[in-house]
């Protein structure tokens, strides 16, 4: 894979913390004009072999056939078509869009242009997630779970100053859904499926969500999913998938999955533990080997499950 980066902020930073990744080549990265200097700065310590200050023009470059869309929500669905137009793959940050229609049409201008395009969500690709789906069978039939994702944003002071900032800006996708329950719906509707019903309760400062309630509504269960960006729990927010044998639980980032414990009773309690160096390690390791074997299967699988969760998105912010 030569990747081909779009943007500079500080997930773009976190995702150069994770390298090397065996076959993936940083080819180009992409910024503002206005953020030039920082992608400078960033291919001179990162090895990156070409710089641009417009995305179009590094669409034109030959060496890059894949793009890693890593801006701001808002600008995700005409990056990922541009992208997909002039013949690229296209991995793209979650939130992947803001609605169904736009990622049915960015599948279509896909397949249309020969490309293929998946959504960079950290939670099921971790080996912890993968044991855990293992592991759920073990806990007999799921009737409650409350998953909870409640970090206090290094924006917030300033959101509060009145300096509104991407992370709090409803118009670029800001907020506690889109950037951190999103989280817990992908690992909800990855372990469960899609949900029969869902009711969002946000609480609003300045028209935008700093926290919020999401509940999910299933035939036989109800999944409570909290995010909060404006309340601080040290990285040890509980979540619990409780079952009627047993129960799984975590503590911290949905997004992070670094341990979990399996109890199913009289004495039989185990902590899970399949460390990795960074978070985003397994999920790009997984776009080289779909990009590179064009594997159309594993890409549209990820897709349909990025589908799911748009919807149960929209639902929330239009229910």
């Amino acid at each position: 894979m030569k990747l081909g980066i779009i943007g500079s902020g500080k997930i773009v930073h976190d995702f150069l913390t994770a390298l090397p990744i065996p076959g993936l080549e940083l080819a180009a990265i992409a910024t503002t004009k206005r953020s030039v200097q920082v992608g400078q700065d960033l291919a001179k310590k990162y090895h990156i072999h070409k710089c641009y200050d417009d995305y179009l023009e590094m669409l034109k470059d030959p060496n890059v056939d894949t793009v890693y869309v890593a801006t701001p929500p808002s600008m995700h669905y005409q990056m990922c078509r541009d992208s997909l137009e002039a013949g690229k793959n296209v991995i793209c940050e979650k939130p992947f869009v803001f609605t169904p229609d736009e990622a049915l049409d960015l599948k279509k201008t896909a397949d249309e242009h020969g490309g293929l395009i998946a959504e960079a969500i950290t939670t099921v690709y971790l080996p912890n997630f993968q044991a855990l789906q293992k592991d759920l069978a073990k806990i007999g039939p799921v009737h409650v779970v409350s998953l909870n994702y409640t970090q206090y944003s290094s924006r917030y002071d300033a959101f509060l100053q009145g300096e509104i900032l991407p992370a709090f800006n409803p118009k670029l996708g800001g907020g506690a859904l889109l950037d951190l329950n999103v989280y817990n719906i992908h690992l909800a509707t990855a372990l469960f499926g899609a949900p029969k019903a869902v009711h969002y309760y946000p609480n609003m400062q300045k028209n935008v969500d700093t926290s919020g309630i999401l509940i999910l509504t299933y035939e036989d269960k109800q999944a409570t999913l909290t995010a909060a960006k404006d309340s601080q729990a040290f990285f040890k927010n509980q979540s619990l998938i409780a079952g009627e044998k047993g129960f799984i639980s975590f503590a911290g980032s949905p997004g992070a999955l670094a341990s979990y414990r399996l109890d199913l009773g009289e004495g039989q309690d185990e902590e899970k533990k399949l460390s990795v160096k960074h978070r985003m390690i397994p999920e790009f390791a997984a776009f080289v080997q779909m990009m590179d074997n064009r594997d159309q299967l594993a890409c549209d699988r990820a897709f349909q499950h990025s589908l799911e969760v748009i919807q149960v998105l929209n639902d929330a912010q239009n229910g």
